[in-house]
């Protein structure tokens, strides 16, 4: 039973496109960091983890392929995570690499010395 708009059920949202392309957007953002990349290309990168997801939930699950706010809802969510990935990578680096310089003051946030 596909909910309307999302194009799939829930239990493939959350099972696929949560687990499996969020475990690939943890990935995505985790080698960007390491790898001093900009976040912009997080979020093209995620753009297309979207289509491949759209792709998967069509062919493998029967889902809609055309449907536009499937898309983007599972693009955001795949998104979401990519860029917190990101971001706490960047700043568990910035810390490492530059104690002298930094400390860090949350999960997501560094502070000068």
């Amino acid at each position: 039973m596909a909910i309307i708009g999302l194009g799939t059920s829930i239990t493939v949202f959350l099972c696929f496109t949560v687990l499996i392309m969020g475990g690939a957007a943890v990935l995505t953002g985790r080698a960007l960091a390491l790898s001093w990349r900009s976040p912009w290309q997080v979020i093209f990168s995620c753009l297309g983890l979207g289509l491949v997801d759209r792709f998967f939930v069509y062919a493998l699950f029967d889902g809609a392929l055309s449907s536009i706010v499937g898309y983007l809802v599972h693009t955001m969510t795949i998104m979401a995570i990519g860029i917190f990935t990101y971001r706490v990578m960047y700043v568990s680096v910035m810390v490492q690499q530059y104690p002298w310089l930094f400390r860090r003051s949350s999960l997501l946030t560094y502070r000068t010395r």
